[in-house]
């Protein structure tokens, strides 16, 4: 049997464990309520608690969203390290897929009815482009991948905002709203999969042409994240194709094109902000090549070509794309294509800096020099601080969400009374307490509760970290120093809470001054 932090004993803790391994004490908690609760509800809001236990056990779910041709795909092939979505314009491209964990790769064809049809794995070991079915009655595809990042996070692909049409879009909100996936169950009616279904966190996906309607975009994915909002906790952006950027466009980039691209992601995080926790900037399509083994040894010994040839020549064929493959030299142009579709010309000069800098540089030391150019390290590192860090609130949260939505939807007056009063002995429970932080943060980020700016940077600030020092806005200070200041600010925020707070604020306030307690009793902790 499966052994959980802050598990339980006795009947209870085993009617949870035996169903896979749960994200920490606080989604253990979620699923014991669900248990304890489903003698004393509907059978068909106990349906619902049952899907919510089986989803609490299950990894983290994070929808890859964002406008058409923002390379989405190209950049869940990175995360996955394998080249298994599709990436140019076809019918897969226009159906959300789930990439999860499986024993047997597979691909398996969603109905709209609910059947299912496995498919194999094209030749390259990708999805097939055609399907061989009528793509008006699918639903969605399941790609099963023996991989272990999906062990412990499920992707889920989405078509384009502004998509080519409008079933490919309503076939993104059916899944990520209306939960088309298996269930297990039959009582479960549209209403209840809207409460249990959707994922849980947003990777949001722009280029440099931002449009000032990404931040609508963004809001509409709540019902990717479990009917809450998505905003600092749940949600990040990355600043794809960030090597397209002309540098010189930028102002303080200094014609860097990397500069450029982190300064153009600042600017961006103003925009989107509080919606997203960050934006940082990445090359997706180079990401891909370094990790899913696109970049061989073959395309390192043609590299090693072009870096020996003039710099002038070599510095006017890197000018442009048409230029590049038609220019006469010794590496065919078959080559220097294939090139251009693994790494882009920004790509190919960072290999052959690399190559001039260390003429004995090996494949595999080249592979790791565009893997580093490509920013996919620093994206993964925040999707650890941001997901999988908070994984055990995320979830806990979303099916706290859930639940709550499944008693509303009953109708049953008393139904939804148990439940409520179920939750709020739950959450007065300390170690519940990062589920109210992250309630106030999205009250505040939502602009649902008017805090002055001044203040809604510091829940933010409190609510988005998981570094003590990041939370409290001394990073790198030393502990006594810390311990200070978190108790200094839990006085603040109590005071203010009682004295000139309205009543929201004052909910919110509450909130944030036993967050501080809570930090200061930790720094205190030998």
């Amino acid at each position: 049997m499966a052994r959980f932090p802050g598990g339980t004993s006795g009947r209870e803790g085993r009617a949870v464990t035996e169903q896979g391994r749960l994200a920490g004490p606080l989604s253990m908690s979620v699923a014991n309520l669900c248990h304890r609760l489903a003698s004393q509800v509907s059978p068909r809001t106990a349906a619902g608690f049952a899907e919510v236990q089986r989803r609490l056990a299950a990894p983290l779910q994070v929808a890859v969203a964002g406008r058409i041709k923002s390379g989405k795909s190209t950049l869940v092939n990175a995360l996955i390290g394998r080249r298994v979505a599709p990436t140019d314009v076809g019918e897969c491209t226009r159906l959300v897929t789930r990439f999860q964990y499986g024993t047997v790769d597979r691909v398996e064809v969603v109905f709209t009815d609910g059947t299912k049809q496995v498919l194999p794995f094209a030749a390259d070991g990708s999805i097939p482009a055609e399907l061989g079915v009528d793509i008006t009655k699918v639903s969605h595809l399941e790609a099963y991948l023996t991989n272990a990042v999906l062990q412990g996070m499920t992707v889920i692909d989405t078509p384009g905002l502004g998509s080519l049409d409008a079933a490919s879009v309503s076939r993104t909100e059916q899944l990520l709203g209306a939960a088309q996936e298996d269930t297990g169950s039959d009582n479960l009616d549209d209403t209840s999969r809207n409460a249990v279904a959707g994922a849980e966190a947003v990777l949001y996906v722009v280029t440099q042409g931002v449009r000032a309607d990404d931040q609508q975009a963004l809001a509409a994915f709540t019902a990717a994240t479990a009917s809450r909002e998505a905003g600092p906790v749940n949600a990040i952006a990355v600043l794809n194709k960030a090597d397209t950027i002309v540098a010189e466009t930028v102002e303080g980039s200094g014609g860097d094109i990397w500069l450029a691209a982190k300064l153009l992601a600042e600017k961006q995080a103003g925009t989107l902000k509080p919606r997203v926790a960050d934006v940082l900037p990445v090359i997706g399509l180079i990401a891909e090549s370094a990790e899913s083994g696109g970049f061989t040894s073959a395309d390192a010994d043609a590299l090693h070509q072009l870096a020996d040839l003039d710099d002038e020549v070599l510095e006017t064929m890197l000018i442009s794309a048409d230029i590049f493959t038609s220019w006469e030299c010794d590496v065919p142009a078959g080559v220097r294509l294939r090139l251009l579709e693994k790494l882009d010309l920004y790509g190919v000069g960072r290999a052959v800096d690399a190559i001039r800098a260390e003429p004995a540089i090996t494949a595999g030391a080249l592979r790791r020099v565009l893997l580093d150019a490509s920013g996919l390290d620093a994206v993964r590192q925040r999707l650890a601080v941001v997901f999988a860090a908070r994984a055990d609130g995320i979830k806990a949260a979303a099916a706290l969400a859930s639940v709550t939505a499944l008693a509303h939807a009953s109708g049953d007056p008393g139904e939804r009374q148990r439940v409520h009063d179920a939750i709020e002995v739950l959450l007065a429970k300390p170690e519940a307490h990062q589920l109210r932080l992250l309630e106030a943060l999205t009250l505040v980020a939502s602009g649902a509760v008017d805090m002055p700016e001044d203040l809604a940077e510091e829940v933010l600030r409190v609510g988005s970290n998981a570094d003590l020092g990041a939370q409290l806005g001394l990073p790198g200070a030393a502990r006594p120093e810390l311990a200070a200041h978190a108790l200094e600010r839990a006085g603040w925020w109590r005071s203010f809470a009682s004295f000139g707070a309205t009543p929201a604020q004052s909910r919110v306030a509450h909130v944030v001054h036993r967050a501080y307690f809570l930090i200061w009793q930790q720094i205190r902790m030998p």
